[in-house]
Parts: structure tokens; C-alpha cells; sequence
């Protein structure tokens, strides 16, 4: 059962990508569940103090979930949808459909696009913070598929290295990666990297609160991973069985009965 808030986050992004003519819905419905726990529930962050130093940053390595966030920062009150949406995906627009951090001054924390850079950049940040003596955390959401790219185990080595337990690693492994190769057991390749892993159902707000708040005071110089077990399209029976929704936006039709069927849910 999607809770009331999922439901109203899956319309916005069902409209946005209607907007913009793009957007790839299946990976945005995976992850909005984790992504609103995240910024309603866990993370030292607010709207009003979207550049405050010792917030918690949320990065955003699967780019292509970029109306996922933008769901949750109008929900927030970072952005109106009526601000994004006759500008989202149109040229010179700083709402891309991949983030820009270079047209922000905050809310939006880094550049999206090529996979396997936002967990490099998550734990620069984190090594930073750690520095500094900074009690912020950091989160970055990545796709299952994007620990094909040997930049994810090479972050891995430097975040255990440098003991970096303000860092906590989302997987949305809604089994893309599945289609293409055998990753084998994730958990315990993780655990060899000397990370501290828990595996959940990405759907279930209640248990993705229990495990990021218990891994945010868990101080144990190990840093964190989260394997969250979803499933494209979720919310959207249309989009949960026809794969074509992988890289497609709807037109008005399509709008209009996708977003009765997430009502319905």
C-alpha cells in the first residue's frame, strides 16, 4: 500500500516528465520512497537552510532519477511545480533532467549525468566533513547497475580507507543490473570493502527510517550501505509490467491514465 505522500510524488514526477518530453519513470518510481524518507525523516536539512554548512548532503549518482528529487524538493518547499514545469527540459533552463549544481545556489548539491561519479564525489565530501570535525552526514543514491563502473569499487576502497562512517551508500537495486550481468552477492562483496550493510525493502518508508537513523549514530569508523530492494515502476501497474517505460514520457492521454492508476494504488 503506497502511503498518501508516495502517491502525490509520483504525480508530480509523471507530470514533469509530461513537461519536459523525457524522464526515465520506471528508475524515478523505484527510488521516490528512499529519496522522501531521506529529506522528511533522517537528513540535518531544510528548505529555509538549504546552504547551511553542517547540513547532511544528498547526492545524486543515477541521474536519471533526477525527478525523484525534484518530486521531493517541491514537497518541501524548495520549488513550486508550477515554477519547474514550463521551464523543466527546455533550453538554458536550469531545471534539467539531469542535475546542474552549477545554476543552484543550494538544494541541488551535484552534477548528474555519466554514471559512477556521484560516489567519488560523496565521499570527497565525506572525507571533507571529516576534517573539518563537520557533524553533517552524507547519502548518495546510486543505481545497482551503476556498480559496473570500476570508479563505485574504487570509491569503496577510499571510503574504508579513510574510515569514512559519515557516508552512507543507497543501492536502489531494483535488479537492472540483473538484465545484463550476474553481480553475485552484493552484501558481501560490500562487507569485503569493510562497509556496514543492511539490506530493506526501498518501499517501505517506516524500515528505511530504522536503518538510516541507526546507521547516521553508528560511529564505528566503518561507512554504511544500504541495499534497497525495489522494484521499477513501483506504484504503476502499467509501468511495473511494460519495460518500454525504462526511457519514455507520457503525453497527454498517457498522463492522464497513469496518474488514475497511481491514485488508485
Amino acid at each position: 500500500m503506497i502511503q498518501h505522500i508516495g502517491k502525490k510524488l509520483r504525480k508530480h514526477a509523471l507530470y514533469l516528465s509530461h513537461k519536459c518530453k523525457d524522464g526515465n519513470l520506471q528508475s524515478v518510481f523505484s527510488c521516490l520512497d528512499i529519496v522522501w524518507t531521506l529529506y522528511d525523516k533522517v537528513m540535518n536539512w531544510s528548505a529555509a537552510q538549504a546552504q547551511a554548512e553542517d547540513r547532511d548532503f544528498f547526492i545524486i549518482s543515477k541521474g536519471q532519477a533526477t525527478l525523484a528529487l525534484y518530486a521531493v524538493l517541491i514537497e518541501k518547499g524548495y520549488f513550486t511545480i508550477d515554477e519547474i514545469a514550463p521551464q523543466i527540459g527546455q533550453f538554458h533552463s536550469r531545471y534539467c533532467i539531469q542535475t546542474d549544481l552549477t545554476k543552484f545556489q543550494g538544494g541541488i548539491e551535484n552534477n548528474a549525468g555519466s554514471l559512477g561519479h556521484g560516489l567519488p564525489f560523496a565521499a570527497g565530501i565525506a572525507y571533507a566533513n571529516k576534517i573539518k570535525k563537520s557533524p553533517s552526514h552524507v547519502y548518495v543514491l546510486c543505481g545497482d547497475g551503476e556498480f559496473c563502473e570500476g570508479t563505485m569499487w574504487e570509491s569503496c576502497i577510499f571510503a574504508s580507507a579513510k574510515k569514512l562512517d559519515n557516508l552512507t551508500v543507497i543501492i536502489d537495486d531494483n535488479n537492472s543490473v540483473g538484465t545484463m550481468v550476474n553481480m553475485g552477492n552484493m552484501k558481501r562483496k560490500l562487507e569485503a570493502f569493510n562497509f556496514e550493510v543492511a539490506s530493506v525493502n526501498g518501499h517501505d518508508m517506516d524500515a528505511l527510517k530504522d536503518v538510516f537513523c541507526r546507521f547516521k549514530t553508528q560511529l564505528n569508523s566503518k561507512p554504511k550501505a544500504v541495499i534497497a530492494k525495489t522494484i521499477r515502476g513501483y506504484g504503476s501497474k502499467t509501468m511495473m509490467e511494460h519495460d518500454i517505460w525504462f526511457h519514455k514520457s507520457p503525453n497527454e492521454q498517457e498522463l492522464a491514465l497513469l496518474t488514475q492508476e497511481v491514485e488508485r494504488v
